[in-house]
């Protein structure tokens, strides 16, 4: 939250007047859009920025925060697996993957953008919920920001592809055995899980007894994954073999 705030008030004035001016010819631009300029303006909307986060944002940190962990989780499993294609065949209904282009349903006209040499920084976004949204500038790096697996944007409990799951195990293990997916620390369970570090561990001593899943030290902290019987009752009985 500060360094986007600090990026904010600290982008250059210039830059700020060259996107308005792109905004403005496409009609979208607010009248008082040019006094971003300011700097004692763009304080004023940082400002209001803060007073919303605290308000309407920071009271679902924990929860979007848990989201953005499954998301890596699957598309770092989908790049263990698949590796750069199988990341890419993964980005959600919004994305289709058609070696060597990436199709996105962009909000705008059609329009090709080359990447030119430039990588493509992936963003998942809880708050972005429709067509995912790149950069308008050619001279910056290529960022892509998109919504994450919808699955893990339903609610704050569990799927229903997992709620039988939760039945057998209890909704936290449940939600902790899908987090190890793609491979996870015991800080990372209890945000998924929306509880402590040392009921997550509790948690995770169960799950290893019970076979369904892994754990070993790194440094300081304590990496879990799952095993094939985790990975098959994860599954279900529709997909197990």
């Amino acid at each position: 939250m500060t360094a986007g705030i600090t990026a904010i008030i600290d982008t250059p004035p210039e830059q700020i007047r060259e996107e308005v001016r792109r905004f403005a010819a496409q009609g979208v631009a607010p009248a008082w859009a040019p006094r971003l300029a300011e700097r004692r303006v763009r304080e004023e909307v940082a400002f209001g920025l803060r007073q919303y986060y605290d308000v309407a944002i920071a009271p679902y940190h924990d929860y979007s925060r848990a989201c953005l962990d499954s998301e890596r989780a699957v598309l770092g499993q989908a790049m263990l697996h698949g590796g750069p294609d199988g990341l890419l065949a993964n980005l959600g209904p919004h994305m289709r993957w058609v070696p060597p282009i990436l199709h996105v349903n962009y909000p705008v006209e059609d329009r090709d953008l080359l990447l030119g040499g430039r990588g493509l920084l992936l963003v998942p976004s809880y708050f972005c919920w429709g067509a995912p949204v790149c950069l308008g500038d050619p001279t910056l790096p290529q960022v892509l920001v998109y919504s994450p697996h919808r699955e893990t944007l339903d609610s704050p409990g569990l799927s229903s592809s997992t709620a039988p799951l939760g039945v057998l195990l209890g909704r936290t293990r449940a939600l902790m055995l899908r987090a190890t997916a793609g491979g996870a620390s015991t800080g990372e369970l209890a945000r998924a899980a929306c509880v402590s570090a040392a009921a997550a561990s509790q948690h995770t001593a169960a799950l290893r007894n019970a076979g369904l899943i892994t754990s070993y030290r790194d440094g300081p902290r304590v990496l879990h994954s799952i095993t094939p019987l985790g990975a098959a009752l994860l599954q279900g009985p529709n997909q197990a073999v």
